[in-house]
């Protein structure tokens, strides 16, 4: 392009009002400054654009062509900041959060809900997935926030702590626990656990692993909530989130297992790109959990 594009504004203002000194005033600069645009822009083109006249000025022929594209492509772009100016606003947009079922259930769906009452007009999208696979759906594109079990290390992302959480060992109520176990007889149990490649059995399998300690459970899932009716129904020992089953625990439904030294606390953490901006609707999300 081998104009300016503000020639082509004041073409605009200019043609739209018939007048160059009503497009001086729209745009805040003096009439010959209009005069010299439209000038220089007739000089660039090859052609009179505008008819002068006693009674002012008109288009001419190859004045009405620019004026049709012109006005075209200002308008594409006035629709454009208003549409960003309305994702500024949170009055549109879209909100992409990657997450497992546990942590969709019992932590996010609370935010979710006062997100959703807050913002009505923003789209929820959610993608559910392991751990692994959720970051790179985040440095992919395809997903703003990521909520994962820590801790987790990416180069390319940063990872907040959202929530500390522990995890325990529970039993049916009629389990006839002692009032302590040690490490080596916890592994003894017949246990359930979360299937490998989830980010918290690794966790556990790596504290027991420090102590020369492997776990060999008699069942896996998928899903932590059965790792509770699991155990609430005396099929083995599940290790479970505490913040996750705090009903069960409180209704008796399943009891705790005294493990001595407890296993270490860890936390669910939220997990963004380093070097990109988040979206004004994922930051209205993280900021309304905080």
């Amino acid at each position: 392009m081998k104009t300016k594009l503000d020639y082509y504004r004041v073409f605009y203002e200019a043609a739209r009002h018939k007048s160059f000194s009503v497009a001086a005033q729209h745009l805040y600069v003096s009439q010959s400054a209009v005069s010299q645009c439209i000038h220089q822009l007739e000089e660039d083109l090859g052609v009179r654009l505008f008819a002068r006249t006693r009674r002012g000025i008109s288009l001419t022929g190859e004045g009405e062509i620019l004026f049709s594209k012109v006005e075209s492509a200002i308008n594409t772009i006035e629709q454009g900041e208003n549409q960003i100016d309305r994702l500024r606003q949170l009055e549109t947009g879209e909100l992409r959060i990657a997450a497992g079922d546990s942590i969709t259930t019992h932590f996010l769906l609370k935010y979710l809900e006062k997100f959703h009452a807050t913002y009505p007009e923003i789209k929820i999208e959610m993608a559910n997935s392991y751990s692994a696979r959720m970051l790179e759906l985040v440095k992919e594109g395809k997903a703003d926030l990521a909520f994962v079990n820590m801790p987790l290390t990416d180069d390319e992302l940063h990872f907040e702590p959202c929530l500390t959480i522990q995890d325990l060992f529970v039993c049916g109520p009629d389990f006839p626990k002692k009032s302590a176990y040690s490490w080596e007889e916890i592994a003894s149990l017949p246990l359930i656990l979360i299937e490998k490649n989830a980010s918290s059995r690794q966790f556990l399998d790596k504290n027991f692993k420090e102590k020369n300690i492997t776990l060999r459970p008699q069942i896996e899932v998928a899903v932590h909530d059965l790792l509770i009716r699991f155990a609430s129904i005396h099929l083995g020992i599940s290790c479970v989130v505490e913040q996750f089953a705090e009903e069960e625990l409180k209704n008796g439904t399943i009891q705790k297992i005294p493990l001595t030294p407890p296993l270490p606390k860890r936390s669910i953490g939220c997990a963004y790109l380093k070097n990109a901006p988040l979206s004004h609707a994922a930051q209205a999300f993280l900021e309304l959990m905080k």
